[in-house]
């Protein structure tokens, strides 16, 4: 049984597009049919321009950084938040008419996301920044106590405690509501 030849390799398709193709009908003498192909334009890329394209999406993360609003967290066991921190996130920034496709969420835990400040503030161009439970030390900023502000040139950042730290304390939370809807409204 034959098995049709599938490919989108442009080296692939040109090498067959520009061979002598023969075909046997079932009775009679074989027809030759001569197809030429004109050279496919693609350029192969290198490994280094691979891994040259790969360091141009420096960051692993979900929803939109065209917004302006970004939400860095550091949970090593998940992919983002946990089930029910996820849950906790998507009904919070729901509240303010936000929600999982109009924010960026990036999980610095992620071994290919880079933990370096400079590089979040080029990539992501953020104009509200939250800070999840993650010591603004560990991103070389200067010292934000919890549920507070600090206001750069470009950017703010509220620093506040991860989802797990509010489902363990409701004044902390009760606090990051306060604060959190003051920061994305204004």
């Amino acid at each position: 049984m034959e098995k049709p030849l599938h490919t989108t390799n442009p080296v692939a398709l040109q090498a067959l597009l520009s061979e002598t193709i023969f075909s046997i009908p079932e009775e009679g003498l074989p027809v030759t049919e001569v197809i030429h192909a004109s050279p496919i334009q693609h350029h192969i890329q290198t490994p280094s321009e691979v891994a040259t394209n790969a360091s141009q999406e420096e960051f692993i993360f979900k929803g939109d950084k065209s917004t302006g609003v970004l939400f860095i967290l550091r949970y090593p066991e998940y992919p983002y938040f946990s089930p029910k921190a996820e849950e906790a996130f998507l009904k919070t920034i729901g509240a303010l008419q936000l929600n999982a496709d109009n924010v960026a969420v990036v999980n610095l835990a992620n071994p290919h996301n880079p933990n370096d400040w400079k590089r979040i503030m080029t990539f992501f161009q953020p104009k509200k920044i939250t800070l999840l439970g993650v010591e603004p030390l560990s991103l070389n900023l200067p010292v934000i106590a919890h549920n507070s502000y600090m206001h750069g040139r470009i950017a703010t950042v509220f620093n506040t405690f991860s989802f797990e730290e509010m489902f363990a304390d409701v004044q902390k939370k009760k606090l990051f509501w306060m604060e959190f809807k003051t920061f994305i409204g204004g």
